[in-house]
């Protein structure tokens, strides 16, 4: 155990060295400034030749939400299309189906929005062509469009008064050629030289421990995984997600993977600071961040190392912790770390089976991504965070009589109203989306929707309903794990899970540009005496408050149906 805990301490520790040097790097790239990766230009205006497109011409924040929809819209019909005849694509040797409509559909959207909450095996369900030029395709797509809307707010922010907030497709752009891609050839090559496949060969047959013969998938693994996590992404190429040896081969892969979806939401964080120049304003939000993150991973490595009372009351002794669901070779800590990373991140990948968590773990788990603000996925965490530094300027103004004021900028009714649909939005979906299963299930037990209600379910009581109330939260989230004792693989689950993820996606990242790109346009309100300060611990302190109060008020009641419940039980 203590080893155990000692490789978290390490895995962090070098995530944050490695955090600031490329904010560093990543401040100059937006900045314009030279950077070793300059040779990418000739590639990029490429690029802009070919399309047309003029990346100095100066978008407003309509301009740009309008390029990221579209292009958005333009890659789910891409993904549909192929995912529905991918049995008739190339390179599928193992010769898997097409996906149905409705598959399809959800498949197509999780993947768009960087959820990747999948509802089919990977194994099975995908090709290696619909692998490749479609799932990891759309993992670079989607980790590059949250970055390019946080640098749109970061931009609006550092200007006293402009509506000229850079160029979407150039943001877009190099996001990718100088981002994602460099980085995510180096963690590939990490992977490959410790034994991550990394070919297009179909199933081999080997002879297993058991003496059984069985028939192994294997593929172009290593650089689908390095931007699954780069990325925030999540979407195992193995069904079993990088519990699966193939996708996390040995502990030096299992902290690769760790360090690779952490980084990019830090260096984030940092790079706030330097963009703005307000580093002070930066660390309040890093530590307020952190100390929420360590609020989470407590009580779950404890909990998690602890094994389960249900087993102890039969006189069997947990001396490596609650084991089952658990990858033996990292251990009960060390999947607790990657279930409390994996969903305030919103990577939503897994190392051991979340739905065999123990019941506070999983609580932890939920809450993670009801906040969806502690680092949170590929720019969009911090701009989840925004939100809530919004209200939290709102109320303070409200509290010492003061119009409130942000940057420099008077915060107005328009803009809390915004701020207020986002922070209402998360919970109406959730909890919506999950009154509507539990009346489905109520109900109609045996409608036809490919998979009989009452067939959804493996485990009854307090933890199905965690199972349901989970799925939806994840999908919110755009996190992509799940309980996964839930049978979602059919009609039901995978169009009402498809509506949550496209607007648990694009209303959160219109909000906050919105906002931003409306302040932006007005008066700059020089700093006084009476200004509110936003880099004090004091103002830290009035915005996780607000994030406690406001996801307590939210959530409570449903996560007391569930996990609560159900720890009580034991």
């Amino acid at each position: 155990m203590t080893t155990e805990i000692l490789g978290v301490i390490a895995t962090y520790g070098i995530t944050l060295l490695l955090a600031w040097p490329l904010s560093r790097y990543i401040v100059k790239v937006f900045r314009g400034e030279r950077t070793w990766s300059d040779f990418m230009s000739p590639l990029e205006r490429l690029f802009f030749k070919i399309s047309g497109i003029n990346p100095k011409e100066e978008m407003d924040w309509k301009q740009h939400m309008k390029a990221l929809l579209t292009i958005n819209l333009v890659w789910f019909v891409y993904a549909f299309f192929a995912l529905f005849f991918q049995d008739k694509l190339p390179l599928n040797p193992d010769g898997n189906p097409g996906q149905s409509a409705d598959l399809a559909f959800n498949t197509a959207i999780s993947f768009v929005v960087n959820c990747n909450l999948q509802h089919y095996s990977g194994e099975t369900g995908v090709t290696y062509f619909t692998q490749l030029f479609v799932l990891a395709f759309l993992q670079f797509v989607s980790a590059a469009t949250g970055i390019a809307a946080l640098i749109v707010v970061f931009k609006a922010m550092k200007e006293k008064t402009t509506t000229k907030l850079g160029n979407f497709w150039d943001i877009f752009l190099k996001t990718i050629t100088r981002i994602l891609l460099p980085i995510s050839i180096v963690i590939a090559l990490i992977f490959v030289f410790n034994g991550m496949p990394a070919s297009y060969a179909g199933k081999e047959a080997i002879v297993s421990m058991q003496g059984d013969t069985v028939n192994v998938s294997h593929g172009p693994v290593a650089g689908f995984v390095a931007i699954k996590h780069l990325g925030t992404n999540g979407g195992g190429f193995f069904g079993a997600n990088s519990a699966h040896p193939l996708e996390n081969p040995n502990y030096v892969t299992w902290m690769t993977e760790m360090v690779a979806q952490v980084i990019i939401p830090i260096a984030m964080v940092f790079a706030l600071g330097m963009f703005i120049q307000r580093r002070k304003f930066a660390m309040v939000i890093f530590g307020i961040m952190t100390i929420g993150m360590i609020c989470l991973l407590i009580p779950s490595m404890q909990q998690e190392m602890a094994g389960n009372p249900a087993i102890a009351h039969m006189g069997i002794q947990q001396a490596t912790g609650a084991m089952e669901g658990k990858e033996v070779r990292f251990g009960a800590a060390a999947t607790g770390y990657w279930s409390t990373v994996t969903t305030i991140i919103s990577t939503g990948s897994v190392c051991g089976w979340h739905d065999s968590t123990m019941p506070m773990t999983g609580l932890m788990q939920l809450l993670g991504m009801m906040l969806n603000c502690l680092y949170g996925g590929c720019g969009v965490g911090i701009l989840n965070y925004y939100i809530y530094i919004i209200i939290a300027v709102f109320i303070s103004g409200l509290m010492v009589g003061r119009t409130p004021e942000f940057m420099g900028h008077k915060l107005e009714a328009r803009e809390v109203k915004i701020a207020a649909i986002i922070t209402l939005l998360s919970p109406f979906l959730i909890l919506a989306g999950t009154a509507l299963s539990a009346w489905v299930l109520s109900h109609h037990p045996d409608a036809d929707w490919a998979v009989k209600p009452s067939a959804w379910l493996n485990n009854p009581g307090y933890h199905g309903f965690s199972e349901m109330l989970y799925e939806y939260t994840s999908a919110n989230a755009n996190n992509g794990s799940g309980f996964e004792g839930l049978g979602d693989g059919n009609i039901f689950w995978n169009v009402s899970t498809g509506f949550v993820l496209i607007l648990g996606r694009f209303l959160p990242i219109i909000g906050p540009v919105a906002i931003a790109g409306l302040m932006a346009s007005k008066k700059y309100v020089p700093e006084s005496a009476g200004t509110l300060r936003t880099d004090s611990i004091t103002f830290g302190a009035m915005t996780f408050a607000v994030i406690v109060i406001l996801t307590a008020l939210s959530y409570f009641p449903a996560l007391a149906l569930g996990p609560i419940a159900e720890y009580f039980s034991l």
